[in-house]
């Protein structure tokens, strides 16, 4: 094997090892409005319960849910027969946190749900709050562009000259 295709080889294998796996359908929730909220979901996972018509849960959801006992939520969403919307309930403080009303938030069965993406505006379940909930895959975000320094171009370009260097020493000798 030519010292060039061994070269090619090895930073191949290099970029596959520095490679991330990427995180299947992961969702960015934004709660703002008379109450604010923040949580992920793993849409892959799906729901922890979902009943056919009536909605989908997902329970002990890890966020910032401002008001709960232990910095967790159960997590519903409603079908719109049921007024659509979502509910955040403290399962640990035994207390409502949010609850509203507005466009059912996912489609397809409660077995095979796809969660939507967008702004939904949403009101008070019985009241007058008002609220909107930003729904962002995660995994559709161009990721970050790393730029590596001047210093690690120099490294990089004069590592590969000393090794041709030294193939063609081996080759002259």
């Amino acid at each position: 094997m030519t010292f060039v295709k061994k070269l090619k080889n090895a930073a191949l294998a290099a970029l596959l090892l520095s490679a991330g796996m990427a995180n299947a359908a992961l969702y960015q929730y934004q709660l703002s409005g008379d109450y604010a909220a923040s949580w992920r979901l793993d849409t892959v996972a799906g729901p922890d319960y979902g009943a056919d018509g009536l909605g989908l849960v997902w329970f002990d959801v890890a966020g910032s849910f401002p008001g709960s006992a232990e910095g967790v939520a159960d997590v519903t969403f409603y079908a719109a027969d049921f007024g659509g919307g979502v509910e955040l309930f403290d399962f640990y403080g035994d207390q409502f946190l949010v609850v509203t009303d507005g466009q059912q938030l996912y489609s397809g069965p409660e077995s095979n749900p796809i969660l939507a993406l967008g702004a939904f505006a949403l009101t008070q379940f019985n009241g007058s709050g008002n609220y909107v909930l930003t729904v962002t895959d995660l995994d559709a975000l161009p990721d970050p562009v790393d730029v590596p320094e001047p210093a690690t171009g120099a490294l990089l370009i004069g590592g590969l000259g000393l090794l041709y260097a030294q193939r063609r020493r081996q080759q002259a000798a």
